[in-house]
């Protein structure tokens, strides 16, 4: 895997990666720490709303801003997000309502919505060997996953010698160093495309492409399974760990690394395995097994479980979502041409998103209301929704091997 890292702009773009991440990591905490601060006993409520922001700014904006920037360089689009989001988090500090945040928050999503699919539609073309990508992916796959693991560990340090304020300099000298590394990578020549049509055809190109291609409607179906499971462990692992087995605080970090442990499982063996099998036959055993630890988690629930029952449950469920998330990018790669890729890459940032609407709501409010029995019953009955979804739309998905996706239209 680390192989890759050998060519010079990928290990740039990787390193940016990180540095971006971990800002981000910082970003996060400060946020939650300055909404405290504003709103104190409102405090989950404002950060709520920004997640919800968050959220509409990466299903609405991401297509639009795609279409606005598809003429431009790359890197000078990846350069100006991150000087963008660098200027945000300059500013955060001096917040001192409610109503700020959430217009700060807003522009930051939209720029971290350009970047992001931008920067994932970059790496085939740095990496254009099937091979070296799979291996791109799996270890963007562990950055994210370390990421979850050391950004609050590294904020917990600094807090102990500085104001929760600093660590906004913290996000911004990521940023800052992400445009650094951006802007002195030297990337591969692309052909000159340009996609014609209004900018409404532009900005709805990649979710109709998504329309008239089976393998990525099945990718479609599958973001639902994957926001089932998402949703469950963000949302109730803090309610499952203090509230329904009486743990405390450090219970809840260690529920959510099983998740992460297994997610990184299979991150470092996903290329050796997809050098094996076929994708298509990887992700949909990764949803029969999102759906499988969805239903042991009802099963926990309404039962007399116990605590390590739940830790296995989340490594099943981490690997599950990974089997999934991993090989996607190369359904995403294999759909697209040289004019359409950025288009593609961000349908899927887009689409994948806009399933975190619906299941957000279901882990959170149906398990508040309802009962947590009940919220994972009803996301493990999405789970296989989003599964069954996928076996019509890939009928032949055993014998489905690297070869290019048709796309149809």
């Amino acid at each position: 895997m680390i192989e890759v890292l050998a060519v010079p702009a990928y290990r740039k773009l990787f390193v940016a990666q990180i540095v971006a991440l971990l800002g981000t990591g910082l970003l996060t905490v400060a946020l939650g720490l300055l909404a405290f601060e504003l709103a104190e006993g409102q405090a989950g409520a404002v950060l709520g709303t920004a997640l919800t922001i968050k959220m509409l700014a990466y299903v609405f904006v991401a297509p639009l801003m795609a279409a606005l920037v598809e003429r431009l360089p790359k890197k000078a689009v990846l350069v100006g997000a991150d000087l963008v989001r660098t200027g945000i988090a300059l500013m955060l500090p001096m917040v001192d309502q409610t109503w700020q945040i959430y217009v700060l928050v807003f522009v930051l999503q939209s720029a971290s919505a350009t970047f992001t699919p931008a920067f994932q539609s970059l790496i085939p073309v740095v990496l254009p060997e099937e091979r070296h990508y799979t291996r791109a992916l799996s270890l963007s796959r562990l950055a994210y996953d370390l990421e979850s693991l050391v950004s609050p560990a590294l904020a917990a340090a600094l807090l102990a010698v500085a104001s929760f304020h600093e660590l906004f300099l913290g996000t911004v000298a990521g940023f800052l160093f992400s445009a650094a590394l951006v802007v002195t990578t030297r990337l591969p020549a692309t052909p000159a495309t340009r996609q014609e049509g209004t900018l409404w055809h532009r900005t709805t190109l990649g979710a109709r492409i998504f329309a008239r291609t089976p393998e990525l409607k099945g990718l479609m179906a599958l973001n639902l399974t994957v926001a089932a499971a998402t949703a469950l462990v963000l949302v109730n692992t803090v309610v499952y760990a203090r509230d329904l087995f009486g743990g405390v605080n450090a219970d809840v970090a260690i529920a959510l690394a099983c998740y992460g442990a297994g997610s990184m499982l299979v991150a470092l063996t996903a290329p050796w395995i997809l050098d094996r099998v076929p994708d298509l036959a990887f992700m949909w055993a990764g949803a029969a097994l999102v759906s499988f630890g969805l239903a042991g988690t009802f099963a926990l629930l309404a039962g007399p479980g116990t605590w390590p029952i739940l830790l296995g449950l989340w490594v099943v469920l981490g690997a599950a979502t990974s089997m999934i998330n991993t090989p996607s990018a190369r359904l995403l790669r294999r759909a697209a041409s040289d004019s359409t890729r950025s288009f593609i890459f961000t349908a899927q940032f887009s689409l994948s998103h806009a399933c975190f609407i619906i299941t957000y709501p279901i882990a959170g409010w149906v398990g508040a209301t309802a009962g947590q029995p009940t919220a994972a019953a009803v996301l493990a009955a999405v789970a296989m929704i989003g599964t069954v979804a996928a076996t019509k739309f890939w009928p032949a998905m055993f014998r489905n091997g690297p070869a290019p996706l048709t796309v149809k239209g």
